[in-house]
C-alpha cells in the first residue's frame, strides 16, 4: 500500500473515511466526519476518503493556492482506494467513477456544489454500461457528469445544458429524462460537449485526475459564492470556517428499475411525529430529488418496489436516531437492490417539530433535559410565536400543494429572487413563487414572507431551506402555470400579476388569493415543557416591556416575572389624553399646567393600577417621562402649514391665535439632536410639576391595587441621568411626594428608586450614581447609540444594513449587543455599581433583552435579569437557560 505523503508532512490534510469518526467534524466537515463515523458502525457506505477543512482553509489564505503537499496526498489516497476497490479511474477496464461533494462543518443544504460520475469518459463510458448490461444507463451517467462539471468547474452556465435537454425531450416528444433512449443520450452527449467547447473556448479536460484536481479546487471555491455567504450570514456560521471534500467511490441509482435514490427523515421534520418520512426516485440519481426536477414517490411506497432494501433502511434508521440521540437526514443510494449510505445528518426541522422531537427523545430516555435545551435554537422559539390563519376564515383554496413547511405567509407575488431581496429589504411583504428553488434563489428566500414553488417534493430544496429558516412553504403546487416574461401566475381560469397578494398556508398545503386573517400564536404543550425545564436552568429573571395592563397580563401568560419598563409617555399619547397633555406644554404658567396635570393624573393612575392588578406579586419598573415634550406637538412643518393655510384662506381670529401660539411652542420645543436634549431627568428637573403628578399616580394605583388584595411591587426609574447629583435631587422629589401620599392616605408600601444607564458617563461614574440607586436598569439601545454615536433612526435607513452585509459591523448593534464597545460600557457600568453596593439589582431593557446573543453576555455579567417585549418572554427564559449551559461548557 502506498504511504500517503501527509505521514511526513507536519500537516495532514487528507484522511481515508476508514481514519475518522463522528468527534472529527471540525476537521472532516459534518459529511465527512458522519460519513467515517457510519464506516466505523459498518453502515454500508461508498468507500472513499475527505480532504479535510483544513486545506480549504490554506488555500483560502493562499489566495487559491494549495498547499504543498496535498495533491501528493490525494493521489496517495486515490491509490489505496483503487487497490480496496480493484478498480482504476480512468480505466477502460474496471474504471472507478468518483464523486467529488462538499462538507462544510455546519450544514448548508444545497449551498455548495457536487460533481458526479467523475471518471466516465469516451474511453470508460462502454465498460461501464457492459459491466452492467445497460448502456443505457451508462450514457445516462455520462451526460450527467459533463452537465455536473461544465457547470460547477468550468463555469458553462447551467441553462446552456438544460435547454439542449430539454430541447432533445420536445423534440422526441418525451417528458421525462428517463424517456430518452439509449441513442438520445449519446447524441446528448454530443451537444453537451459543444455547449461546453462554445463556452470555455476550448474542449473539456479529458484527464480524470486533472478533473479531479479541479472538481476539488472548485468545491473550495464554492464556499467562496455569494449564495454560500448570504447562507452562513443568515445562519451566524463563521466565514473561516472553509469546507471539506469528499471524494467517494460512485455508486448508481440510475441503473434501472432495481435502483433508486432518496432522502429520508428518521422523525416528521415539520411535526415532528415519529413516523416515517422521506422520499425516493426510481432510477435516478440524488440530485434529481433534492433538485425537484421529477416529483419524487412517498418512500413507504418504496417498501413494494424494494422491499429489503426499504427493510435495511427503516433499520438503518433508526440505528443512526438511536446512536447519535437526534432526528436524522439521510441520503441514500440502491443500486441494483443494494443499499448504501451517503449522507447522515441533523436533520433541520420547523420550531413545532424542535420541540416534539426534543420532548419525545427525553420522555424516551435518549437524552436529558439539558441535552434537549442545547438542541433547540432560541430562533425557532421565535417562528413558534409567529401568527397563524385564522381557522374560520371561510375562504376557499385556488390551488393545494406539499405542506413542505408551516405556518402562515401573506405577501405580494415576485417571481425572482432578486426581486424578492430588494423589495424584501425595503421592508416589502413579498411570497417567492418559483418553478423550482435553486440555491442561487438564497437571498430572496431569507427577506420572503413565504416560498410557493410549482415543482419539487418534502425534501426539495426550496423545502429544505425553508424548514430551516421557518418559512412557510408550498412546494409541488402542479395546478399553477408561471410565465415569468410576463410575470403573471395562471391558476384554472385566474391570472394573478406580479404584485398581487395571495396567502400560504404550509402547514396544510393551501394557497389563497389575497390577504387572510392572522390570528396569535398558540403555544402547545411541547413548547410549555421545554421553556419549564430551561426555567429550571436559568439563573437571571425575565420581566417584560410592558405599558397597559393588557401587555402586561400577555407577559405574564408567558412566563414573566414582573415589568422591566414600563413606557409613561406611551400613556400620555393615546388619543383621548393628547389634548390635556398639549395644554400642559403650552400652558403659560404653574396654574394652568398644575391644572391640565390634574387632568393627567387620574389616567396615568387608571394605567398603572392595571398593570400592577396584573403583575400582582411582582415588580414593575415604572419609567417616569423621557422624551421630549415637543413630541407630543404636531411636527414643526406640519404646523407651520396650518398657520399659513389659515392666514391664507381665513380663519376665526380665535382659531388663528390658537394655531400660532401652538407653532410658538413647538418652534421653542424644537431642538437640533432632540435625543440629547431636554428630555428624560433633565426634563423632569426643569418642570418638576411633570414627575411629581406622575408619582402621585403610581401612588395611587398602588393603593388602589393594594385596598382591593393585590399586591403592587414598586419600581420608580429615573431616565437619562448622567450625573449623580441629578439623581440625588430626584430621589429626593420623588421621597418627598410619597411622603405626602402615605401621609394622606395613612398608610404606606414598600418601593425602590433606581436609575436608566444609558450613556457612557453613567458608566464610567456608575459608582457615584449607586450611591443614590436602588437598581440599575440598562437602557441599552441607547446606550449603544451614545456609545457609537449612531443615531438608530437615520442609521437603520442608510448605512447600517451595508456595513453588516460588507462585514465592517458582524452584527446590527441595536439587535445584538456591541460587547466589545458598548458591552465594554455595561461592564464598567456593572462593576461601578457593585463596587458602590454589592446588592444592587442590575437589569437590562429594550431589545437587547429579548436578544438570544446578547443574553449570553449579559449572564456573564452576572445580570439580576432582563427585560423585553412580551412575546420575546419565552425566548429570553429560554436563552437565559442556554448562556447558563454554555457557560458550563
Amino acid at each position: 500500500m502506498t504511504t500517503p505523503a501527509a505521514s511526513t508532512s507536519p500537516v495532514r490534510y487528507l484522511y481515508d473515511l476508514a481514519d475518522g469518526d463522528a468527534s472529527m467534524r471540525s476537521l472532516l466537515g459534518g459529511k465527512g466526519s458522519n460519513l467515517a463515523e457510519m464506516t466505523r458502525l459498518g453502515i454500508p457506505v461508498p468507500d472513499g476518503f475527505t480532504v479535510s477543512t483544513a486545506a480549504c482553509i490554506a488555500t483560502m489564505k493562499a489566495g487559491g493556492t494549495w498547499p504543498e503537499s496535498l495533491w501528493d496526498e490525494t493521489l496517495a489516497a486515490l491509490d489505496r482506494l483503487e487497490q480496496r476497490t480493484g478498480r482504476t479511474l480512468g480505466s477502460p477496464d474496471r474504471p472507478l467513477l468518483l464523486s467529488v461533494r462538499s462538507g462544510a462543518v455546519f450544514s448548508m443544504p444545497g449551498m455548495m456544489d457536487t460533481i458526479l460520475n467523475l471518471g466516465i469518459s469516451d474511453e470508460t463510458v462502454d465498460a461501464l454500461g457492459a459491466e452492467s448490461d445497460n448502456p443505457r444507463f451508462a450514457w445516462d451517467s455520462y451526460r450527467r457528469f459533463i452537465q455536473m462539471y461544465g457547470d460547477v468547474v468550468e463555469g458553462v452556465p447551467a441553462y446552456a445544458y438544460e435547454d439542449a435537454l430539454s430541447a432533445m425531450k420536445r423534440q422526441r416528444g418525451v417528458e421525462q429524462d428517463t424517456d430518452l433512449t439509449t441513442k438520445d443520450l449519446k447524441e446528448l452527449v454530443e451537444q453537451f460537449k459543444a455547449v461546453s467547447r462554445e463556452h470555455m473556448g476550448t474542449e473539456l479536460p479529458s484527464d480524470p485526475k486533472d478533473q479531479l484536481r479541479r472538481s476539488i479546487g472548485a468545491v473550495f471555491d464554492s464556499w467562496l459564492t455569494p449564495r454560500a455567504g448570504v447562507y452562513r450570514r443568515a445562519h451566524g456560521i463563521p466565514d473561516d470556517l472553509g469546507t471539506a471534500v469528499n471524494v467517494m467511490q460512485m455508486v448508481f441509482g440510475n441503473r434501472g428499475d432495481t435502483s433508486a435514490t432518496g432522502v429520508c427523515f428518521t422523525r416528521n421534520p415539520s411535526t415532528g411525529a415519529r413516523e416515517l418520512y422521506g422520499e425516493f426516485l426510481l432510477n435516478a440519481q440524488g440530485e434529481d430529488v433534492v433538485a425537484g426536477i421529477r416529483t419524487p414517490r412517498p418512500l413507504a411506497e418504496m417498501e413494494e418496489t424494494l422491499p429489503q432494501a426499504f427493510g435495511e433502511l427503516v433499520a438503518t434508521m433508526e440505528r443512526l436516531e438511536q446512536h447519535y440521540g437526534d432526528m436524522q437526514d439521510i441520503e441514500f443510494t440502491v443500486e441494483e437492490g443494494t443499499l448504501y449510505l451517503l449522507q447522515t445528518r441533523t436533520g433541520k426541522r420547523t420550531a413545532p417539530a424542535a420541540f416534539k422531537v426534543a420532548r419525545d427523545l427525553v420522555e424516551e430516555g435518549v437524552i436529558t433535559r439539558e441535552q434537549a435545551l442545547r438542541r433547540i435554537e432560541p430562533a425557532q422559539l421565535d417562528q413558534l410565536l409567529h401568527p397563524a390563519i385564522d381557522p374560520d376564515h371561510g375562504q376557499s383554496p385556488i390551488t393545494r400543494g406539499l405542506n413542505a413547511s408551516p405556518g402562515a405567509a401573506v405577501g405580494e407575488i415576485v417571481f425572482d429572487a432578486d426581486t424578492a431581496e430588494e423589495r424584501g429589504k425595503a421592508g416589502d411583504a413579498v411570497v417567492l413563487v418559483r418553478w423550482e428553488t435553486t440555491p442561487d434563489d438564497i437571498a430572496g428566500v431569507i427577506v420572503a414572507q413565504g416560498v410557493l414553488t410549482t415543482h419539487g417534493g418534502m425534501t426539495s430544496h426550496a423545502a429544505v431551506v425553508a424548514r430551516g429558516m421557518g418559512k412557510p412553504c408550498v412546494a409541488g403546487a402542479a395546478g399553477i402555470k408561471i410565465d415569468t416574461a410576463a410575470k403573471q401566475v395562471t391558476v384554472g381560469d385566474l391570472v394573478l400579476e406580479e404584485g398581487d397578494v395571495i396567502t400560504l398556508d404550509g402547514t396544510t398545503g393551501e394557497v389563497y388569493a389575497g390577504a387572510l386573517e392572522l390570528v396569535p400564536p398558540q403555544v402547545n404543550e411541547d413548547f410549555e415543557a421545554v421553556v419549564g425545564w430551561a426555567d429550571d436552568v436559568r439563573r437571571m429573571s425575565v420581566r417584560a416591556n410592558a405599558d397597559t395592563g393588557e401587555d402586561a397580563a400577555k407577559a405574564r401568560e408567558f412566563g414573566a416575572e414582573g415589568i422591566g419598563l414600563c413606557r409613561t409617555e406611551h400613556m400620555f399619547m393615546a388619543e383621548d389624553r393628547l389634548p390635556a397633555v398639549r395644554r400642559m406644554i403650552l400652558a403659560d404658567d404653574e396654574t394652568e399646567r398644575h391644572a391640565a396635570l390634574e387632568t393627567i393624573l387620574p389616567m396615568q393612575q387608571e394605567d398603572f393600577q392595571a398593570i400592577f392588578t396584573a403583575m400582582s406579586g411582582l415588580p414593575v419598573t415604572i419609567r417616569l417621562l423621557d422624551p421630549p415634550l415637543h413630541e407630543f406637538l404636531p411636527d414643526l412643518v406640519e404646523q407651520s402649514l396650518t398657520v399659513q393655510r389659515l392666514e391664507l384662506q381665513g380663519g376665526s381670529e380665535e382659531q388663528l391665535k390658537h394655531e400660532r401660539h401652538l407653532l410658538a411652542q413647538v418652534k421653542k420645543l424644537t431642538e437640533m439632536n432632540p435625543m440629547l436634549g431636554t428630555r428624560g431627568v433633565r426634563l423632569a428637573l426643569l418642570y418638576p410639576e411633570i414627575p411629581q403628578m406622575q408619582v402621585r399616580a403610581i401612588a395611587r394605583a398602588a393603593f388602589a391595587v393594594k385596598d382591593a388584595g393585590g399586591e403592587p411591587v414598586v419600581e420608580i426609574m429615573v431616565p437619562l441621568v448622567g450625573y449623580a447629583e441629578e439623581l440625588r435631587r430626584m430621589r429626593e422629589l420623588v421621597e418627598e411626594t410619597l411622603a405626602e401620599e402615605f401621609q394622606t392616605a395613612g398608610h404606606r408600601f414598600d418601593y425602590t428608586v433606581g436609575t436608566m444607564i444609558e450613556l457612557p458617563r453613567a458608566a464610567v461614574v456608575a459608582e457615584q450614581i449607586a450611591e443614590h440607586a436602588d437598581f440599575f436598569s440598562f437602557g441599552t439601545n441607547d446606550l449603544t447609540q451614545t456609545g457609537i454615536g449612531i443615531s438608530r433612526d437615520d442609521a437603520e435607513g442608510s448605512f447600517l444594513a451595508a456595513y453588516v452585509d460588507s462585514d465592517v459591523l458582524p452584527d446590527n448593534p441595536f439587535a445584538t449587543i456591541d460587547v466589545e464597545g458598548v458591552g465594554g460600557l455595561v461592564r464598567l457600568g456593572v462593576e461601578g455599581g457593585r463596587a458602590a453596593k454589592p446588592d444592587l439589582k442590575l437589569g437590562v431593557c429594550g431589545e437587547h433583552g429579548g436578544d438570544p446573543a446578547s443574553i449570553g453576555f449579559f449572564e456573564s455579567l452576572g445580570m439580576s435579569y432582563v427585560s423585553c417585549s412580551p412575546y420575546r418572554v419565552p425566548i429570553a427564559r429560554f436563552s437565559a437557560a442556554r448562556a447558563v449551559l454554555d457557560g458550563q461548557g
